[in-house]
């Protein structure tokens, strides 16, 4: 993943803030958190509501890094239980 220009400004990793974990501007909502958090609310003014420390740029980039990381990699989800 190439961040040379900047892509993730708002993406920090840091060891002593949530077990390093990528997060939000180095507060501890991590990215991971804020994608659940799309997936779970209606709207991301109710999203908001809840985390109003995050701006629409901080969203933006949550979307983008996991993009970046996830990449051309496939899964198998037919596994049959």
């Amino acid at each position: 993943m190439d961040t040379a220009d900047n892509a993730f400004d708002r993406i920090t990793v840091d060891p002593a803030t949530m077990n390093g974990q990528p997060c939000i501007r180095g507060l501890r909502v991590t990215v991971r958190r804020v994608l659940e958090a799309l997936g779970t609310y209606a709207s991301r003014d109710e999203l908001r509501a809840d985390y109003p420390e995050l701006e629409e740029e901080d969203i933006r980039q949550a979307l983008a890094y996991a993009a970046a990381i996830v990449g051309d990699e496939t899964a198998d989800l037919t596994t049959a239980s």
